[in-house]
Formats: C-alpha cells, structure tokens, sequence
C-alpha cells in the first residue's frame, strides 16, 4: 500500500476553535483519515516537537496552522512547520489576521504584565514577580517562550500558501479546501484565499436591504429585529458590508449582526475603515448645511456612543492585518 500524504494540524495562539472546526467535518473526517496520515496535532497526538524536526524536508504535505503568534515559541514552530510542509495554510482568523489575541497591540507588554500578574482584583503577589524566559532555581533552570511586545499574523513570521479565513473556518469550506488535496485538483494560485468569496457578506445575506438612513445605533440587547429588513439599516452595528463573503450570511440570517470574522473583502486593506466609511454613509445627522464643525462633530458622537468599543468592534479579528497594526511600536 502507498504511503499516505502527511497531515499536520498546529496551534499557536489561539482558542481550539479550529480543531472543533475540523471535526465538525462529521463523517468526511472518515474521509481524511483514509486519505492522511495526521503525524502532529498537539491536542490530538503525543507527537514531540523533536520527532517533526526529524522528518526530511517538505516530508508533511499540508500543515494547518491555526493561531497568531504571540511568543518566540509559535515563531519557532511557524518557520518549523514552514520547512516540513509542501502547503502551509494560515488556518482560521488567528493565523490569518491576528484575530481577537491581536486586540492586545493596543497596551504594551508591561501593561498585561502589571495588570495580570500584579493589579487584577484576584491577585496576591507582594513581590511583584512576573514570568521571565530565564529563571535560575535551585532545581536548575527554567525557561519559558519569551511573548511578543505584538502579535502577529502568520504571514508576518513565514510564508504562507494559503489563507482559510474565519473564526472558525466554516466545515463545508474546510471540505472544499481538504478534498482538493485529496483529489489533486490544481489550486489556485500562491497567496489566494480559500474558502471565502470575493465579495461581501452582505451579498450572500438574503435580509432585505432598501438603503435607508439610519438616526441612531443600538445595542443587540436593545432591539429585537423586525422582520427580514437589513439589520444595519435597524440600527444594529452589522459588520456584513466589510466582511469577506463565503460564511453563508450564517449570522444575520438569525438576527446576529455579522461580527466581521472572514476579515476585509477582497480589494480592501483596511476592514475598519471600511466599516467606518460604510457607517458614513448610512447615519443621518439631520442634516449637514448650517451645521457648525462642532456641531456635526456633537451629532456624530451622539449616534456612535452605542459603540462602546471601536478597536473592539472595528477591529475583532482583524486587527493584526490592518493599517493600523496596534496601537504601540
């Protein structure tokens, strides 16, 4: 029997997420077992980090890198795994845009530190003492990953074949990508998105859009949506009209605002400020002539204050791939 093509399945900074993702395959795991032969998934197999370093270069024919990398350990495994795999695939809105980790480029390091390891409200620690990579015990030395004053993409630390956006990636989009492989279908080319659309969530959604102007923003809590309006055009901060269409307009077709997690479209940079020119667009300040600077300014303030958090929201997952980057050099 021929040997089977190796799969590997990594996880640096991430949730686990996407390893759910990859099992809600359901029975088409069947599938890729009978087509793989999965060599490393840390939380799947006791496979070492010396046994991947044994194998002959480009020896694992697809890695599914999931995670942004935050310390020196992922950066290590990202160019490992790099030199292993024949496709290297960032794997979810981790890898692909630093997703919800990269939030924590708006404080420095020291301010996680100070606020984990000294000031939360749970915390004892008279000494001040925080994690170091080097601590000399008298047991002998330990060492820890040194962590990143940013995160990063993977894209930012190796290169990258493929990108299979999401948080997580959606099962069926998962199929499509995997049973190509199988299959040896031509991919597209080096650098392409997979598993994703070209366009917008809004142009999968089947809500109905009119273009109206909108007075004001409110929370989910605050509004029940009516009927099968656009749910931005009630109100509801729906990030649809700057998010990479291929989800199935999952969320809005159950009266969830689209959170953004397939990251910008194609042909945008920037999946903020695309959601801020969009969110232009729509408000209605009640009218623009005769109003001062200030005034405008006053109104604006007004309507967007249902907006607690704008990195937050702007930028959930993709904060890392955005012109903005974080917050600290």
């Amino acid at each position: 029997m021929a040997e089977k093509p190796k799969l590997s399945i990594y996880w640096a900074s991430s949730c686990g997420g996407c390893e759910i993702a990859v099992v809600n395959l359901h029975e088409k795991i069947l599938e890729v077992d009978r087509s793989f032969d999965l060599v490393f998934c840390p939380c799947l197999l006791d496979t070492k980090k010396s046994d991947v370093e044994a194998l002959p270069e480009g020896s694992l024919a697809l890695t599914l890198f999931n995670g942004a990398i935050r310390t020196a350990e992922n950066e290590e495994m990202a160019h490992l795994l790099r030199r292993k795999s024949r496709l290297l695939v960032a794997f979810g809105s981790c890898a692909a845009e630093g997703c919800i980790p990269a939030l924590s480029n708006l404080h420095s390091k020291e301010d996680h530190f100070r606020r984990v390891y000294r000031e939360g409200p749970s915390t004892v620690n008279p000494a001040g003492v925080v994690p170091a990579p080097l601590t000399r015990v008298p047991e002998g030395e330990l060492r820890l990953p040194a962590l990143f004053k940013r995160v990063k993409r993977l894209e930012d630390a190796v290169e990258v074949d493929y990108t299979i956006p999401g948080c997580p990636p959606e099962s069926h989009q998962i199929w499509n990508v995997v049973s190509a492989v199988i299959s040896g279908a031509p991919l597209p080319p080096q650098g392409s998105v997979l598993g994703a659309g070209h366009s917008t969530v809004c142009e999968e959604c089947r809500r109905q859009k009119d273009n109206k102007k909108i007075t004001r923003l409110r929370r989910s809590y605050e509004l029940i949506p009516e009927g099968n309006s656009c749910l931005l055009e009630q109100g509801l901060l729906c990030m649809g009209v700057a998010t990479r269409d291929g989800c199935g307009a999952l969320c809005p077709q159950v009266n969830m605002p689209c959170t953004g997690c397939y990251g910008p479209p194609e042909g945008a940079r920037d999946q903020g400020a695309q959601m801020a020119a969009a969110l232009a667009s729509v408000l209605d300040l009640g009218g623009y002539r005769g109003l001062s600077e200030e005034e405008t300014a006053r109104r604006a303030d007004a309507v967007l204050e249902a907006i607690p958090d704008y990195a937050g929201a702007f930028y959930k997952y993709s904060l890392a791939g955005s012109v903005l980057r974080g917050g600290r050099p």
